[in-house]
């Protein structure tokens, strides 16, 4: 058993810690790596702050991971020391439902092993990725190409991923040419810049149009603010898919008016509050409302492959580990453009 430092959540109202983790001995299968950098997820807050359920304190978050392999089982194909890698939202499946023999392990019919806060192989509490090495079994580590810096690969390990499946799987581009993004945040952002490369038309929806020149920067061809009372009226049966990233109550009927007929409004963000919609405001226009979460491990390295090809990253801002806590606050505050990325050798 290794023994790591890491920074760590001891209840839901105190601030991260310094601390250290105890990390499994490397079995068969496992990869034991090396973190050079980790994200900061806004699932880390709602998770460690109680806003999704009681969490297992003490708590090491983190779900967007990008190191070095430093070391292999002996039984290990796929990865081999000195390689640079990524871990997402998932370190376990069941492998064996019909989902996860299809690829979509992040739906998982007995559930996933999330990254952190779940039960990991050894009866142990998953620690995730704010801590300077993790051992992951091999089949749920990812490969990061050449062409893709560490520090803007380790959001797109869940930014990246969560944005890219639903734009694929609604067919952005393709079938569905203009695409609006609600938010441009650590999501919203990466949604321009996917959506963008895959050949649509993009869109951003915000609250206001401060961040505007930054949206036309990443991708986007048209940007609106929706505080303007004007903008759902002058938009109205404009979109074939709205990407919804924000993490907050919206009024969702005034979305759906947005698309044309046989338009899509997928959220990708997740508010602890519920969401209600109006059942004319879909059957208006055949249109539809849905939900993706993250991508399985085959997609995600898709998802890689795609950012490398296109010259993609995360917009990131690299911090020590000391300034986790300030972080928290700046991203609840949404300012950070526009992910934060812990350097993992100042823990």
């Amino acid at each position: 058993m290794l023994t790591v430092n890491a920074y760590a959540a001891t209840s839901a109202t105190e601030p991260l810690v310094p601390t250290t983790v105890d990390r499994r001995d490397v079995g068969p299968h496992d990869v034991l790596i090396e973190i050079k950098y980790a994200g900061i997820c806004h699932s880390d807050i709602h998770t460690v702050r109680n806003e999704w359920g009681e969490a297992p304190f003490p708590l090491t978050p983190g779900h967007e991971i990008a190191g070095v392999v430093s070391e292999v089982g002996p039984e290990v194909t796929r990865h081999k020391v000195g390689d640079r890698v990524g871990v997402g939202c998932m370190v376990g499946s069941c492998r064996e439902c019909e989902n996860c023999k299809a690829g979509d392990e992040q739906y998982c019919r007995k559930g996933f092993t999330g990254t952190y806060g779940a039960t990991d192989v050894d009866g142990t509490t998953t620690q995730g990725g704010y801590s300077t090495h993790v051992v992951v079994a091999e089949d749920f580590v990812v490969r990061i190409p050449e062409g893709v810096d560490l520090p803007e690969a380790a959001p797109l390990l869940c930014a990246g991923i969560t944005t890219y499946s639903p734009l694929r799987h609604w067919g952005a581009g393709t079938d569905r040419k203009r695409v609006a993004v609600v938010g441009l945040g650590g999501l919203g952002h990466m949604a321009v810049k996917l959506a963008a490369a895959m050949g649509a038309e993009v869109t951003v929806l915000s609250q206001s149009l401060k961040k505007q020149d930054d949206g036309l920067r990443l991708g986007a061809k048209h940007y609106y603010a929706t505080g303007d009372a004007g903008t759902f009226e002058s938009l109205a049966g404009s979109f074939d898919l709205i990407i919804n990233t924000v993490s907050a109550k919206l009024d969702v009927d005034a979305y759906l008016g947005l698309l044309a007929v046989d338009g899509a409004l997928v959220n990708v963000g997740a508010p602890a509050e519920p969401l209600s919609v109006n059942a004319f405001s879909l059957l208006t226009d055949r249109r539809s409302f849905g939900g993706s979460m993250i991508g399985g491990i085959r997609e995600t390295q898709e998802m890689l492959d795609f950012c490398a090809e296109h010259h993609l990253g995360a917009e990131v801002e690299v911090i020590p580990a000391d300034k986790i806590n300030e972080a928290y606050e700046r991203v609840l505050a949404s300012d950070v453009r526009y992910r934060f990325v812990i350097d993992t050798s100042t823990l």
